[in-house]
């Protein structure tokens, strides 16, 4: 109790109190023991209709393991694991899941455009090229299929999106979603604070 768990990879501050203060807040929003997706909303201080509602879904679907809509403690706690302590390829393919919407094992056009979509809309300077060149949502899409889709097929595989995204930082950028569940729930509080 108190204790300060240090993680050597990504965020020095996390500790076993905000740990629990997430599990306290997943008990008393998911008695039942399970999250579903509206709740997954307003645990995360989502607006159900709002921007990031399709992002905050995204990110509901590879939170969901075993695929029954729901998200129950275990699913949440190896979320929470790959959030701190997770290295970059998995993170990089817990991301592929999110823009997969549909399962099928790639990213088509559509589910990239989609979700680049809703990165500008999260992060207002994401939408700019490594020379500061303002590009719309087709012309981000068209950057990454162009370095990350290396058999043309206008389809990302799994492979080709971990790949892709290593060899090249700005579209490292826009396919390695932001997920610390922690700092995303303070930055809601922020902003809904100014309302």
């Amino acid at each position: 109790m108190g204790q300060t768990q240090q993680t050597t990879q990504n965020d020095p501050d996390v500790d076993v109190k905000a740990l629990q203060d997430m599990y306290k807040k997943f008990v008393t929003e998911c008695p039942s023991g399970v999250l579903f997706i509206h709740e997954f909303k307003r645990f995360f201080g989502v607006d159900p209709t709002g921007e990031i509602s399709e992002y905050a879904e995204g990110m509901f679907r590879a939170f969901d393991k075993n695929e029954d809509n729901t998200i129950d403690f275990l699913e949440f706690v190896a979320a929470l694991n790959l959030v701190f302590r997770g290295d970059l390829e998995h993170k990089l393919r817990w991301s592929f899941k999110v823009y997969d919407k549909d399962g099928n094992g790639y990213v088509d056009r559509t589910e990239l455009k989609a979700i680049v979509d809703s990165i500008c809309r999260l992060k207002k300077t994401a939408n700019r090229d490594p020379e500061g060149v303002l590009l719309s949502v087709d012309e981000m899409c068209d950057r990454i299929l162009n370095t990350v889709d290396v058999d043309g097929d206008c389809h990302i595989t799994l492979d080709e999106f971990v790949e892709g995204a290593k060899r090249d930082p700005w579209v490292m950028n826009m396919l390695q979603l932001d997920m610390n569940p922690y700092g995303w729930v303070m930055e809601q509080r922020r902003k809904s604070a100014h309302f």
